[in-house]
C-alpha cells in the first residue's frame, strides 16, 4: 500500500492545488528539492569542483539507481540533460545510408519524427509508419510483415504524449530481437508511471526524462544502451570525457555508456534525479503503476458521464494520460478555467503527434495526467468543474 498521507505531506504544493499535469512536469517531493538545495549550498560554500568531489560517491550512485529502475547494468547508463538529448545521442550514433528503412508508429512524437526526416534528407533513409490495430496500438503483425533486410531501426514512443496509449513495447522487442534489428524506445512518458524492465522489453536503447512521472527536476534525463550494441556505436558528438585524448592523433571512446556524456554537468540537478528515482523505487513501481491506472480509470469514467465530452484515448489498457475535448470549449480555455479553480491540467497540440492527429482528425486536446500522490477526491474535483462548464 502507498502511504498517500506521507507522500502528500512531502509534496507541499498538494495542499493548495489539484495538480493533474504530471505528463508535463510533476511536482517534486521534498527529498528531491532538498538534495538539490544541499548541493547548491555546497557549491556556494566550497566552489563547484570541490562540491562535486565531496559528493562523488552519491553522484556515482545515480547510475546504479537508474540501472535498478530499468533492470539494467550501471555501465549501460548515461546521464544527460533531457530525454531529447538522450534519444538524439542514440539515434544519431546509428549509421544510415540510402535505401535503409526506419520503422516507427503512427503516434510517434514530433521531436523524434523530425529527426527521422533530417536523416532521410541527409542519407536517403526511408521512413515507414507501421499501422495501428483496431485498438489503436501499433499492429505487431503488420510490423512483422514490413520487415526486410533494409530495416536498420525500429523506433517507437512507448507512451505517446497524448491519447492514453501504451504501445506493446515487449511484443515489438521480440520481433526486433528475432530479426537482429536495433530497437530504440522513447520511454519519456512511461518511466515513473509504470514498471520498466529493459530485459523483458527487449529494447537496445531507451531514453527518458526526470521531470515527468519520475518527479525529478527539469533539465535531467538518461539513456540506456544495451552493452552488446554499445561497443558498435560512436556518439555523434564527443568531448574528452566521452573519449579521452590518449595521444597526439588519437582518442579512445569510453567502454561504458558514459561515452554519450560530456564533461560539464548540472550536478545539483543530477542529485535531484537520483533522489527522485530512489523515492519511486522505495514506494515500488508496481504499486505506483497500479494507482496511476486506478486514478486515470476513475477520471475516464467521470468524463464519460458528462455530456459534450469526448475522450480521445486509445489502447486496450490505457495509461495515466487522459485526453479529451469538450463541445463548445477550446482546450486552452478549459485549461485556463481549471487553473482559476485551483486545478492544474495541460493541453496537447496536434503537431506533437501529427500523423495520429491527421488520421483521427484530432483538434487541440485537453490533457489531464494524475499520479500516485493524487487523491480520488482531486480527480472528482476536476470532473465536477468540467460538469459545471458543460451546464453553463
Amino acid at each position: 500500500m502507498i502511504d498517500i498521507e506521507r507522500i502528500r505531506a512531502e509534496t507541499p504544493a498538494a495542499s493548495r492545488l489539484v495538480y493533474l499535469h504530471n505528463a508535463g512536469a510533476a511536482l517534486m517531493p521534498a527529498p528531491v528539492v532538498a538534495a538539490m538545495k544541499q548541493h547548491i549550498d555546497l557549491e556556494s560554500d566550497f566552489g563547484g569542483y570541490a562540491a562535486a568531489d565531496r559528493e562523488s560517491d552519491r553522484l556515482d550512485a545515480i547510475y546504479g539507481s537508474v540501472a535498478r529502475l530499468l533492470n539494467a547494468a550501471p555501465d549501460e547508463i548515461a546521464l544527460v540533460e533531457n530525454a531529447t538529448v538522450a534519444w538524439q545521442m542514440a539515434f544519431y550514433a546509428l549509421p544510415f545510408r540510402e535505401g535503409d528503412r526506419i520503422l516507427t508508429a503512427e503516434a510517434e512524437y514530433a521531436a523524434n519524427y523530425v529527426a527521422f526526416l533530417q536523416a532521410a534528407k541527409r542519407t536517403g533513409v526511408t521512413i515507414d509508419v507501421v499501422p495501428s490495430d483496431s485498438g489503436g496500438e501499433l499492429d505487431v503483425h503488420a510490423l512483422e510483415r514490413m520487415i526486410d533486410e533494409r530495416v536498420k531501426l525500429i523506433a517507437i514512443t512507448w507512451v505517446p504524449t497524448n491519447g492514453g496509449l501504451v504501445n506493446p513495447a515487449a511484443a515489438i522487442g521480440k520481433i526486433a530481437r528475432a530479426h537482429g534489428i536495433p530497437y530504440l524506445l522513447d520511454a519519456c512518458q512511461a518511466v515513473g508511471q509504470m514498471a520498466v524492465d529493459v530485459e523483458a522489453i527487449g529494447c537496445d536503447m531507451l531514453s527518458a526524462t526526470g521531470r515527468k512521472f519520475l518527479r525529478g527536476p527539469r533539465g535531467t534525463g538518461f539513456l540506456y544502451v544495451r552493452r552488446a550494441l554499445l561497443q558498435r556505436l560512436e556518439p555523434p558528438m564527443i568531448d574528452h570525457f566521452a573519449a579521452p585524448w590518449v595521444s597526439r592523433d588519437e582518442y579512445r571512446l569510453r567502454d561504458d555508456a558514459r561515452r554519450f556524456e560530456t564533461w560539464e554537468n548540472n550536478y545539483a540537478a543530477r542529485l535531484g534525479l537520483g533522489a527522485a528515482i530512489d523515492y519511486a523505487l522505495d514506494i515500488g513501481m508496481d504499486a505506483i503503476e497500479e494507482r496511476c491506472r486506478l486514478l486515470a480509470g476513475r477520471l475516464r469514467r467521470g468524463l464519460a458521464a458528462l455530456p459534450g465530452i469526448t475522450i480521445r484515448d486509445l489502447g486496450r489498457s490505457p495509461g495515466a494520460i487522459v485526453s479529451f475535448t469538450m463541445a463548445g470549449h477550446g482546450a486552452d480555455d478549459i485549461v485556463a478555467s481549471s487553473a482559476a479553480a485551483g486545478i492544474t491540467i495541460g493541453a496537447s497540440d496536434p503537431s506533437s503527434t501529427r500523423i495520429d492527429a491527421e488520421l483521427r482528425s484530432l483538434p487541440h486536446l485537453v490533457r489531464a495526467s494524475p499520479h500516485y500522490y493524487n487523491t480520488e477526491a482531486e480527480v472528482d474535483r476536476l470532473v465536477a468543474h468540467l460538469a459545471d462548464l458543460t451546464s453553463r
